[in-house]
């Protein structure tokens, strides 16, 4: 289901505007990552899954987002798997690194909510990374949000980042600072390079 519903949104999105994907050659050929993009409207949730093809990416949701039935649906049938941002507890991360046990790829939004603006990134993807030892690929999002900016014709475009992982040798608490702290720049960095 997934690949199917990749393709048709992919051929549905490209009505307005075909992407621009730069340094999809980033992307790990084989094994488990998670991929952190920027997050500034619904439609970068889409693309990123449609730029990434034919890696499946399985997305960490909001709960809100499965509260009625054909959502529920949707999200599931996206690889989408709910999780509470108001009281994320141990199982939040629980999903997630079963998946990247299994050797899935996993999509964050670590600014976890949609913002143009410079918001300090929460701390789940590097977290989750650290703790099931994979790297965290960068990415960036340029382009149309809404329906409006889709109608707009505006040019969406991503840029995939060098993967970075904990340092050998250096503890999980420090290195998850340091990983932060560098998953900050890459982003700023990658985003600069597409505006």
């Amino acid at each position: 289901m997934y690949k199917f519903a990749a393709y048709v949104l992919k051929f549905i999105l490209s009505l307005f505007g075909r992407i621009k994907v730069y340094q999809k050659d980033k992307l790990p050929s084989a094994g488990s990552y998670v991929i952190a993009c920027t997050h500034t409207g619904w439609v970068d949730i889409l693309w990123l899954g449609v730029s990434a093809l034919p890696t499946k990416i399985h997305y960490m949701a909001k709960k809100e987002l499965f509260q009625s039935k054909f959502l529920k649906w949707l999200m599931e049938s996206l690889h989408a798997f709910p999780v509470d941002r108001e009281n994320p507890g141990p199982s939040t991360i629980k999903t997630p690194r079963k998946l990247l046990k299994e050797g899935k790829v996993v999509g964050i939004f670590p600014s976890g909510t949609r913002s143009s603006e410079d918001v300090p990134l929460k701390r789940g993807a590097v977290t989750i990374a650290v703790h099931a030892g994979v790297p965290i690929v960068p990415a960036a999002y340029v382009g149309p949000n809404n329906f409006k900016d889709l109608f707009k014709r505006m040019k969406p475009r991503i840029i995939f980042g060098e993967p970075i992982q904990l340092a050998e040798g250096v503890s999980k608490k420090e290195g998850m600072e340091l990983l932060m702290v560098e998953l900050d720049k890459r982003m700023n960095e990658l985003q600069n390079q597409i505006k």
